[in-house]
């Protein structure tokens, strides 16, 4: 009999379950407030959906046995698009979503074996919108669902932003047939690997300054000027990052603009960002996300509609991070109702329903207990905020 789950999954207890539900529904109701509503996309879904157009690698798919090209989503974001596209077709946009649900992927453990991973997510998408403002919104809707998780000045939250067009800007000194391979090697930061292509030096010596060049906006904002002239991208990236500062300032998140990010899916064609936290160990990536025009368009008919937009939070990286006292939402566990002898059971059970009606949890004791004493000692063991005894 397996008496461990599988490679890459984990068995939560009550209270990482009841953690987990706290930090979404904070999440939700700020996501409510923005006038977002919520959509529950499946975990099945057709491989050519899954992998948006060899935007994720098939590999990381977890497969499933059936008729059908079939796997488990390993993000909501394709899965969403498709659903707007379709079944939501008819609404009128901008159409703003919310979703949360478990993702699966699939990945080569250090042993040289593959495992599935699984992780819950929460996130937004906002679709049918192509200006300005709606990767202005949801900047802004991440600052303030940050500042709803009760982060701390010591996790450092730290904002990274990049554009996707910003770096082929800066790629064009690279002759064609190497601009991909130089992407790549940028985007993992392989300087021997960048050294190694066949680049002429005054080009090569710029991309070797590129992988450096990140931090406080204003200093990469003029750096970058120098080298491709004042673009209109890196006036709307300006205006963004100035509109977001207020906010982020406010809540002890820092900007770094990083022209080389790129995020480990390959979905995004516009504005690049994620926020990374410092662990007890390591920096922690919690949210992460971007603009995905290319995507909707593989779904959507209208090509003036094909546009997206969107973030989704790491629910499980946010409970490693957050410890259990300083989660939103946190509070004591149930009541314990205990009584004498059994047959004080029935106004054990009527006490319950009464502080059920008042909104407070409460559990019962199903066996006599003899004493108040042995009550609360009891509700110690179980974690319970105190005990009721009926004698």
């Amino acid at each position: 009999m397996a008496l461990q789950p599988a490679a890459g999954a984990r068995d939560l207890n009550p209270r990482e379950v009841e953690r987990q539900r706290r930090l979404c529904e904070r999440l939700a109701e700020v996501y409510r407030h923005w006038g977002y509503q919520e959509v529950a996309p499946p975990s099945i879904e057709r491989i050519d959906t899954l992998e948006a157009g060899g935007a994720i690698a098939g590999r990381e798919v977890v497969r499933l046995v059936a008729d059908a090209p079939l796997g488990l989503r390993p993000e909501l974001t394709a899965s969403i698009a498709r659903a707007a596209s379709t079944r939501m077709a008819h609404r009128p946009r901008p159409l703003r979503l919310w979703a949360s649900g478990t993702t699966f992927r699939a990945f080569l453990g250090d042993g040289g074996d593959w495992r599935i991973s699984e992780n819950l997510q929460s996130g937004v998408e906002l679709l049918g919108e192509r200006s300005d403002a709606a990767d202005m919104e949801l900047m802004h809707l991440l600052l303030t669902a940050v500042s709803k998780l009760g982060l701390e000045p010591s996790h450092q939250p730290t904002l990274l932003v990049g554009h996707h067009a910003l770096l082929g800007a800066l790629l064009e000194v690279v002759p064609e047939p190497h601009r991909h391979l130089a992407r790549e090697r940028i985007t993992a930061f392989d300087a021997l690997g960048l050294d190694a292509l066949p680049i002429p030096e005054p080009s090569l010596g710029r991309l070797r300054a590129l992988l450096r060049l990140r931090g406080e906006p204003a200093m990469v904002l003029y750096q970058l000027e120098q080298w491709l002239g004042r673009l209109p991208l890196l006036n709307r990236l300006e205006s963004l990052l100035k509109s977001v500062e207020p906010l982020a300032s406010k809540g002890g998140v820092r900007l770094q603009l990083d022209p080389t990010f790129q995020p480990h899916f390959d979905l995004y064609d516009g504005l690049v960002f994620k926020l990374v936290c410092q662990g007890r160990d390591a920096p922690v990536a919690i949210a992460s996300g971007g603009r995905y025009d290319r995507l909707m368009g593989r779904f959507c008919d209208d090509p003036s509609l094909a546009a997206g937009t969107g973030f989704g939070f790491s629910i499980a990286a946010l409970q490693e991070l957050l410890a259990p006292e300083s989660a939103p939402g946190s509070e004591a566990g149930p009541w314990l109702v205990a009584a004498a002898e059994h047959t004080l059971l029935p106004a054990a059970l009527a006490r319950m329903a009464a502080l059920h009606a008042q909104g407070q949890a409460a559990e019962l004791c199903g066996r006599a207990c003899p004493s108040q004493e042995d009550a609360q000692r009891w509700a110690e063991e179980r974690g319970c905020r105190g005990a009721i005894w009926l004698g």
